[in-house]
């Protein structure tokens, strides 16, 4: 792969980094995916407790915008009740690297605020 610079371009130019930040800078989008990163694969209710506050709609409406982006793929088992599991795919899993550096360069936040 060629080196990645950073570039300037228009807002209708499609940057990669707006891309990116549409899809996983959405309110609770980023803790779907730190909850998947760390658990591997996660039911719907255990999202609701990992994720206080947030409500079975909003969860719902998250899980299907990331299914669509295929960074989250949906498991569905024939139990009764039904039993539906979470998990990431390849490209969601691709973003475990940023997320790490994202935590540092929060930490370095946090720690400024001390």
């Amino acid at each position: 792969m060629s080196e990645i610079k950073l570039e300037r371009g228009s807002y209708s130019d499609n940057c990669p980094i707006e891309l990116a930040i549409n899809i996983i800078g959405s309110k609770w989008t980023s803790l779907i995916i730190r909850d998947l990163l760390i658990d591997k694969t996660v039911r719907f209710g255990d999202f609701l407790k990992s994720l206080e506050g947030i409500s079975p709609k909003t969860l719902s409406l998250r899980l299907k915008e990331l299914e669509k982006k295929e960074i989250v793929t949906r498991t569905v088992y024939p139990e009764i009740p039904p039993h539906v599991e979470y998990s990431l795919t390849c490209k969601g899993k691709a973003l475990e690297p940023i997320f790490l550096e994202l935590k540092k360069w929060g930490m370095l936040i946090k720690d400024s605020k001390k």
